[in-house]
Parts: C-alpha cells; sequence; structure tokens
C-alpha cells in the first residue's frame, strides 16, 4: 500500500530549502519519496506506511522550517 500526503510548510524560500527538507523527510522509515514545492510552499510525502502529523512535523522542524497543516490525502 502506497500512502501520498501533502502538507504545507512555512519559511521555504530557496533550493538549500528543499534540500534540507527533502533530506530530513527521507530520513524516516517507510518514505518512498518527497516532493517539495518551494514556490507553493507544501511538501508531498509519499510512503508505504501512514505517517502521523507529528512525525512528519518533527522532521520538517528539524529542517529548519514549519508544518502548519496537512492539505491532502490520497
Amino acid at each position: 500500500m502506497t500512502i501520498e500526503q501533502s502538507y504545507t510548510v512555512v519559511g521555504m524560500a530557496c533550493s538549500h530549502c528543499e534540500k534540507f527538507v527533502t533530506e530530513e523527510l527521507q530520513s524516516l522509515d517507510g518514505i518512498e519519496s518527497v516532493v517539495v514545492d518551494v514556490a507553493g510552499d507544501s511538501v508531498t510525502v509519499t510512503s508505504s506506511q501512514r505517517l502521523d502529523f507529528p512525525t512528519i512535523a518533527q522532521a520538517v522542524d528539524r529542517a529548519g522550517y514549519e508544518l502548519t497543516e496537512q492539505t491532502g490525502l490520497l
């Protein structure tokens, strides 16, 4: 089973931001892919298991940004 979750991220401004967020999220168990949209202030995570909001938020926080809401679940 593959789960795709999208979130709003505050504070990203450049490709370095994208890299930091991607690296932190990819370090989580079960992550298959991470797509960061700096211009759209969003990140979409595809995983083999459902990851709860606090887990995703902590990874984004470690990268230096803030996860504010979940915008989609597919």
